[in-house]
């Protein structure tokens, strides 16, 4: 048992010192090279060069418009699954605060000693630049949920505002003549 110990650690140790990756010729980041005409081992990427995870536009990442004005529509198409994921957000984010239709109304507003959360039916004429915004970089006492929500959900947050907006301010006589009558049918 005792010469095992030694062969094992001899041959762990082989491993490291007969490794050809290691001693493999190779540019180290931040070393000089004569090889570039700029000396410099590590090359700058070519004017023009994209992350791979895409470039964002301007617009679509801050919620403001090349005339440095907020953008009166979110600059993304407006589906079903955006709206969807705007909802799966706003009852985990927002709804805790502004209460599920977003009145304003909830447990925690109701309990807040300073300000409590504005009913986001009050700002519906304001630019989904604005709402954008809000959620990117928090407004009073609310924070920025720019860590938790990515540049999409944020924009389907807003998308699902609006839709919220519209569902509670909505007259009946705008309803389809289906949904109409099953409103008018229910009892209050």
């Amino acid at each position: 048992m005792r010469r095992l110990v030694p062969l094992a650690l001899v041959g762990l140790c082989a491993c490291q010192v007969f490794d050809p990756m290691m001693w493999q010729q190779k540019y180290k980041p931040y070393r000089g090279t004569t090889f570039f005409p700029d000396g410099v081992s590590m090359l700058a990427p070519p004017p023009g060069t994209v992350p791979s995870s895409g470039a964002i536009e301007p617009a679509l990442a801050t919620g403001i418009g090349p005339d440095g004005k907020l953008l009166p529509v979110a600059p993304v198409a407006l589906s079903r699954d955006l709206v969807e994921l705007g909802r799966r957000k706003f009852d985990q984010t927002c709804a805790i605060c502004h209460g599920l239709t977003g009145d304003g109304d909830s447990m925690v507003a109701k309990n807040m000693a300073l300000r409590p959360p504005p009913s986001i039916h009050l700002k519906r004429s304001f630019p989904d630049g604005y709402f954008y915004q809000v959620v990117t970089n928090g407004f009073g006492v609310m924070p920025s949920y720019a860590a938790e929500l990515s540049v999409e959900e944020r924009w389907a947050v807003v998308a699902y505002v609006r839709a919220l907006q519209l569902s509670q301010n909505a007259r009946i006589d705008q309803l389809p003549a289906e949904q109409r009558s099953k409103v008018q049918e229910e009892p209050r």
